[in-house]
């Protein structure tokens, strides 16, 4: 069972933490959301499991008694210290914990040999500090994509993970995300859930790796992330920006290309006059196709 907040507070006390805001060490105290994120995993004996942060071993500790295999990183020296100590020993066969940058280690060491891996069966549950949920995820979605994520975050980062084409939540990281996976169901968490709390609520939300799943080649991604740093700038502004010398990375022997690409999205019912968010994922991807393979940048 998870501890209370009081015993949360005493058993960090204990350890000597002091809860980092910048790490995001806010611990789940409701036991109700840890049996909730497993039934939303679908979790069985025989999954394998990746976890970020587990903090103080409450998620992880389900994970373990429900059979799984679990490979987790936890960046925090005193508390990977405490799960070695308190958790390990319970399940030496099953729980393989690394200490580290999750976005370093987005799969928190998982083998590359190990066949959930190559066979793309492995799953991710954690619970994801606000400040590594972008990059841990932009990270992730260069593969290989587990089956499914089960993910606690904050609201408005769940919110910009599946932001839909012409909202003011979309953003580059939608696009990346959309491309891989599906929403599946959402599940709203108070703040009061945690401690200590946070200033805001949270979402715990579940992603299934889409059928046709890809990701987007580096180059395209950097152009991706720079057209939405001028986010209010139209589609056909931007393009021109790369006939000169801009931030954009990409040289102007592209923009024959970028010009083509502006021509298809009138097949999409787009023009110049569109802005990055109100394109659908079939542009982007249409952008990925004429721009990734052949731009030679990484």
């Amino acid at each position: 069972m998870p501890l209370t907040p009081s015993q949360t507070r005493a058993l960090l006390l204990q350890l000597g933490v002091v809860p980092r805001k910048n790490l995001g060490q806010n611990f789940l105290t409701d036991g109700n959301l840890v049996r909730k994120s497993l039934e939303l995993a679908a979790l069985v004996p025989t999954d394998v499991v990746v976890e970020i942060g587990p903090g103080l071993g409450t998620l992880s500790e389900a994970i373990l008694a429900a059979g799984a295999e679990l490979f987790a990183v936890e960046v925090d020296r005193q508390l990977d210290r405490n799960l070695r100590e308190s958790l390990l020993p319970k399940f030496p066969e099953k729980f393989h914990l690394l200490e580290g940058d999750a976005v370093a280690h987005p799969r928190a060491g998982l083998p590359d040999d190990h066949p959930a891996l190559r066979h793309g069966t492995y799953k991710v549950i954690a619970n994801l500090p606000y400040a590594i949920s972008t990059p841990w995820l932009d990270a992730l979605l260069a593969g290989p994509l587990p089956e499914q994520m089960v993910l606690m975050l904050q609201r408005e980062a769940a919110a910009r993970f599946t932001a839909a084409p012409g909202t003011a939540e979309r953003g580059a990281i939608s696009i990346f995300t959309e491309a891989a996976f599906t929403p599946a169901g959402s599940h709203p968490v108070s703040r009061t859930c945690f401690s200590p709390e946070p200033k805001v609520d949270s979402t715990l939300l579940r992603l299934h790796r889409r059928p046709d799943a890809r990701a987007f080649h580096p180059f395209t991604k950097k152009l991706i992330r720079e057209f939405f740093t001028h986010r209010r700038k139209q589609i056909g502004a931007l393009i021109r920006l790369v006939d000169g010398n801009s931030k954009l990375p990409a040289p102007r022997s592209l923009l024959p290309a970028l010009t083509a690409w502006l021509n298809h999205l009138r097949a999409l019912s787009f023009d110049h006059r569109a802005r990055p968010e109100d394109l659908p994922l079939a542009a982007w991807l249409e952008l990925d196709n004429a721009l990734g393979p052949n731009s030679g940048t990484e």
